[in-house]
């Protein structure tokens, strides 16, 4: 038996899987790998809500800070990043620790992705003018029409996402869902996931709060700063859009903090949509069980 194992933390925006990763890294003596899009990028932090500096000292943390919003840094990318990290890890370790909630990366990680052909020049471009020509609601219809299995995973606040799979579908004549594949890839180590969750009334008392702290903290400043990349489609995202807007004088402030509060709790709802097709979650309450406990308990008992 391969005693390499790989402890997976998901879960919706906001319900503590920062916490969780740093408690069972430090515990397990370990490192965090993150998987959450958002929190690759070195110029956003405020608003992806990145661990602070306490949090990164508290444990090592891979894929905080390690792109640019100019780079371009897609699924496989992560994947095949990912594991040389986690094997990396696994020189000098049994445990490693994965926590985020970007469904696909971590998909990739665990299962594997099928390898997505180059696009074809301009269409990426042709698809940014349309969004910003015509809004968001024009080029979900057209996901809509061209990839209905996408269409009802994507988070549909996220142009980035739409994009990304409208430029599959344009370039190779094929759904953008088409390319996860569907036989999961064998890993060398063990996988253990657990899930956090807790009642809708609490998760999205947590998104409100996070939210009034982002702004509180310097969400307008740093989205200002943002403004020469706001073409990136890194910055088409929760919390930075909304500020675009008010800084194009299209909304006021209050409006547009109430939309993000909207916006990532229908975020929210969607990773769990996601991750609750997966059986092989264990779900916990983080404010209520105990997450070394359960760790230990499943390492005992799951067998590779």
């Amino acid at each position: 038996m391969n005693d390499k194992t790989l402890i997976v933390v998901v879960g919706p925006t906001a319900v503590g899987k920062t916490a969780a990763a740093i408690k069972l890294a430090r515990y397990f003596k370990t490192s965090v790998i993150s998987a959450d899009s958002r929190q690759f990028y070195r110029e956003m932090s405020i608003g992806t809500a990145k661990p602070n500096a306490e949090e990164l000292a508290a444990a090592k943390h891979y894929f905080i800070n390690s792109q640019s919003v100019t780079e371009s840094f897609n699924v496989g990318d992560f994947e095949i990043e990912g594991l040389k990290v986690i094997a990396d890890i696994f020189k000098s370790n049994h445990y490693a620790i994965m926590a985020g909630g970007s469904g696909l990366f971590i998909k990739a990680i665990c299962e594997g992705f099928d390898d997505i052909p180059p696009a074809k020049p301009g269409i990426r471009e042709r698809l940014n003018t349309e969004f910003s020509e015509r809004g968001m609601e024009h080029i979900l219809q057209k996901l809509h029409l061209a990839d209905p299995a996408y269409y009802n995973e994507v988070d549909t606040n996220n142009p980035q996402r739409v994009i990304r799979a409208l430029e599959v579908y344009e370039s190779t004549g094929n759904p953008f869902s088409a390319y996860r594949s569907a036989q999961s890839r064998k890993r060398a180590f063990r996988i253990i996931k657990i899930g956090l969750n807790m009642p809708r009334e609490q998760l999205y008392a947590q998104i409100n709060t996070r939210v009034d702290i982002m702004m509180e903290g310097g969400l307008i400043d740093e989205v200002k700063s943002l403004l020469p990349f706001r073409n990136f489609n890194a910055l088409k995202t929760v919390g930075y859009s909304e500020i675009f807007e008010v800084i194009d004088g299209n909304t006021d402030l209050k409006t547009a903090v109430n939309l993000i509060k909207q916006h990532t709790r229908q975020f929210a709802k969607r990773q769990l949509t996601w991750f609750r097709k997966d059986a092989g979650i264990n779900w916990i309450n983080p404010l209520e069980d105990d997450i070394i406990a359960i760790a230990t308990k499943l390492l005992n008992t799951q067998l590779f």
